[in-house]
């Protein structure tokens, strides 16, 4: 007889885990380059439509499947093609079908990033097939099938190592595979930042994870009937919520220390490290040891990103490696430390520890030789990696025909397309406000003599932060200059200034966001016009813009056939 409330539970469970392939597409999207976007999304949809298929026909058997007697062998379950078998409880065979689909999937996805901007999307392709029929299912079936690590009390609740393990080594083996994104390492093999194209993406993607995490660590009871099951999973939902939250306190406050400012993509590693290392122990600990066992991931997260980047030259343009291998790891090991029952700091001596820690060796070895020779196969078959064009050029286009993921949006470019594209960056110096004279330059630029009839004509063409234009728009029309014409366009400059960094690593080069605005004058002076922007523009702060002044030769009026002076009387242009 199946409970009504367990099997609403265990749905509700799998479509909060599920919700998470939207959070990790975003995750992604917002820290890689704008050029990627649409196949960055693409292969989040794929790796579940493709898993899904692979999982129902093979790998749920590999994982759960047992002999005619009822018996789990201990290291692959028994082929149940098709799960035609019951493996129902207190709720039917579907529903845990998908709710293990579901997490299946969440494994496969994870690679995603720490592989993005260069990987074939047929190899992707290929890779999301085996790893959801095949590794990710034998190495479940130890901890949750009822293998030789389940007999020997491996507490893994919801899947520190079982499924974000899995993924973080399986991502670290492709990335090794497939080297650094472009432009990434210097000849002096320094890192350089490759910005993400939007934050504000990526901090979706950790809000909507956060959220259904809820469903991954609390669903994970599988059950809502009696009071001790209420109980436990009630305080799921408390452990799992401060470790998160107290991970992004201790990576803030790291990240304030050693970058001078608290960095913005790191936390939301933070955040994602505390839910990733509280899933093993979430309903095995208290909630301090979850507060401390988030507060231990985010600091470790930090350093982990910076190992892997700076001493092993592994690009993880997400920190995928770290924030899931790593503290995946971390997170099963701290529950041998931190577990009411059992846990050493509470009598329970080394037992579980050691239990908890062969688990995770054993899971990493067989993950990491598995996905060698798969991603070994791959690469001498159809290829791992595009091509030094395609990469340059952007996966949206070369891999799939889109111009861009952005129509009518104008995204930050990121500056690198050479290893060599910071050498005629000027390094950052100055610490603080600057002359007016040095924040706003003047340019003159001779174009001819400047004259039509006895009236000189001049043309001011100002370039600044696009927040400045009301300010900017205000001065000339104080001084008689209404005709303007405004362009957005993308840009950096050349002055000394303080460095910032992104994820630890210095930021080389990045085009931002700035306007144009171009205006002729003849009545007006214009060295009016100059004190009168410069006087609006000015902060004291690199970046805050230049003017460059140009004689004009001749201005015509299309509608009257005016010229010259008279062409520019009453005439206003329109942004």
């Amino acid at each position: 007889m199946y409970s009504s409330v367990d099997t609403i539970w265990v749905l509700l469970g799998a479509v909060l885990v599920f919700f998470m392939q939207a959070g990790f597409a975003m995750v992604e999207t917002g820290f890689t380059r704008a050029k990627n976007a649409g196949n960055i999304i693409m292969k989040n949809l794929m790796d579940f439509s493709l898993g899904t298929p692979a999982f129902w026909i093979i790998g749920f058997g590999l994982m759960f499947g047992q002999t005619k007697g009822g018996i789990s062998l201990p290291f692959i379950g028994v082929p149940d093609f098709l799960v035609r078998g019951d493996y129902g409880a207190s709720y039917p065979t579907y529903a845990f079908l998908i709710f293990q689909t579901v997490f299946c999937a969440t494994a496969a996805t994870i690679v995603s990033g720490a592989m993005a901007e260069r990987t074939k999307f047929i190899s992707y392709c290929i890779y999301s097939v085996i790893i959801s029929g095949l590794i990710y299912p034998i190495s479940g079936h130890w901890i949750w099938g009822g293998g030789w690590l389940a007999t020997l009390g491996f507490h893994d609740f919801a899947g520190s190592t079982a499924v974000h393990m899995v993924g973080g080594v399986a991502a670290l083996v492709g990335a090794k595979f497939l080297g650094p994104r472009i432009g990434k390492f210097g000849a002096d093999g320094k890192p350089h930042a490759i910005p993400g194209h939007s934050l504000t993406l990526g901090a979706l993607g950790v809000f909507i994870l956060w959220f259904c995490w809820f469903g991954f660590n609390g669903g994970s009871t599988v059950s809502m009937t009696g009071d001790d099951t209420l109980v436990s999973a009630s305080k799921i939902f408390v452990t799992t919520n401060l470790a998160a939250a107290c991970a992004s306190i201790a990576t803030m406050v790291l990240t304030w220390f050693r970058y001078k400012k608290p960095d913005v993509s790191m936390t939301l590693n933070g955040s994602l490290a505390g839910l990733v290392a509280i899933t093993a122990g979430c309903d095995a600990v208290s909630p301090a040891g979850a507060a401390l066992i988030g507060i231990i991931a985010g600091v470790v997260v930090v350093f982990s990103v910076e190992f892997f980047e700076r001493v092993l030259k592994i690009d993880d343009p997400v920190g995928a490696i770290s924030v899931h291998g790593i503290c995946g790891a971390l997170g099963t090991l701290l529950t041998g430390l931190f577990a009411l029952d059992g846990g050493l700091f509470y009598g329970g001596g080394f037992s579980m520890l050691g239990v908890q820690a062969l688990g995770v060796v054993a899971v990493m070895a067989w993950v990491g030789v598995t996905m060698t020779v798969v991603f070994y196969v791959i690469n001498k078959t159809v290829g791992l990696r595009v091509s030094a064009a395609e990469e340059i050029a952007g996966l949206d286009i070369e891999e799939h025909g889109l111009v861009s993921s952005y129509a009518d949006f104008m995204p930050v470019v990121n500056g690198f397309v050479t290893e060599d594209a910071s050498a005629s960056v000027v390094p950052a110096t100055a610490t603080g406000p600057v002359s007016l004279e040095d924040a706003i330059p003047v340019k003159a630029v001779s174009t001819g003599t400047g004259k039509k009839g006895e009236v000189k004509m001049t043309k001011v063409v100002i370039v600044s932060r696009q927040s400045k234009f009301t300010d900017l728009k205000r001065a000339l029309n104080d001084i008689g200059v209404t005709g303007i014409t405004v362009t957005h366009v993308m840009g950096c400059g050349m002055q000394k200034g303080r460095s910032e960094y992104y994820r630890g690593v210095p930021v080389d080069m990045t085009l931002l966001p700035k306007m144009q605005v171009e205006t002729v004058v003849s009545k007006v002076p214009v060295r009016t016009v100059i004190e009168a922007v410069k006087k609006a523009l000015y902060t004291g702060h690199i970046g805050d813009g230049k003017i460059f002044v140009f004689d004009v030769e001749n201005v015509i009026k299309v509608r009257t056939g005016e010229e010259g002076y008279d062409a520019l009387q009453d005439e206003v242009i329109a942004e």
